[in-house]
């Protein structure tokens, strides 16, 4: 495990033996770039091989809570995990909520951040980049990734212009992610999903986030006290994670790790 400034082995090995003392815990997981290399094919981005049995042992017989916690849309996972039973998920950067029994939440979106967004896509699609859009609930995000680079910057500083007037408009709130851009309604993020899972569970819940992108720091931000954000990227940014993992090797330690001290023999 390769580890922020700040923080030694012996506070991660701290937190492990924290968790295996916890009666309650939850382990929040981002998808794309954690558990999932990017592609610029969303539907080709399946977990690194050794990933999704990883998560089905987790699922079957941990004891801590476990939750997929993506921008993409929710029901857009179950496919991509191949499990025969998908844990908790909420998508859309906390808009939606997929229980593993079938149940569905939606956070509703206002007429005004609608029409914003609507207005948003329609000028995007008239400069030409229809194929680049990825379109979800209260979020319309642009995808650069494999794309021409020559093209990327003939359209990059129109797109911001564009879309941070939709974002004034509507009050959305524009975001630079990794390759691309989001416009996203400000009523929930990454963050209140991981308030919101945690506020189910007793108080003192130990939790631990890992994600990669910088829509992932809202996350890191909501972990209490003694839990544990981690980065999960090949290269460090600045950020609010305690620690660094680099995929997928060091990811598939760290879930080891956690099944190892939470579940039933």
């Amino acid at each position: 495990m390769i580890l922020q400034p700040g923080l030694d082995n012996e506070q991660v090995e701290g937190f492990f033996e924290r968790l295996a003392a916890a009666r309650f815990s939850a382990l929040l997981l981002d998808y794309d770039g954690t558990l999932a290399p990017f592609r610029q094919e969303p539907a080709e981005a399946v977990p690194y091989p050794a990933v999704p049995p990883l998560l089905a042992k987790l699922t079957a017989a941990s004891t801590s809570r476990l939750v997929l916690v993506s921008g993409r849309r929710a029901k857009d996972l179950p496919p991509l995990l191949g499990l025969h039973r998908h844990p908790e998920i909420w998508g859309s950067h906390g808009k939606e909520r997929l229980f593993s029994d079938g149940r569905y939440e939606l956070v509703e979106i206002s007429p005004v951040s609608q029409q914003a967004l609507d207005k948003a896509r329609r000028r995007a699609a008239a400069a030409g980049l229809q194929d680049w859009l990825e379109e979800k609930p209260g979020c319309l995000a642009v995808h650069f990734r494999g794309r021409d680079p020559k093209r990327v910057r003939s359209v990059e500083g129109d797109l911001v212009t564009w879309w941070s007037a939709a974002a004034e408009e509507g009050g959305l709130s524009l975001h630079s992610i990794d390759g691309g851009y989001a416009l996203r309604t400000r009523d929930r993020d990454k963050g209140d999903a991981v308030v919101a899972v945690l506020r189910e569970m007793q108080e003192g819940a130990l939790a631990a986030y890992l994600g990669d992108d910088l829509t992932d720091e809202d996350a890191f931000e909501k972990i209490p006290e003694g839990g544990l954000p981690v980065l999960v990227r090949s290269e460090q940014r600045p950020t609010a994670a305690r620690a660094w993992l680099r995929p997928p090797d060091e990811l598939v330690d760290f879930l080891k790790k956690w099944i190892e001290v939470t579940c039933r023999p």
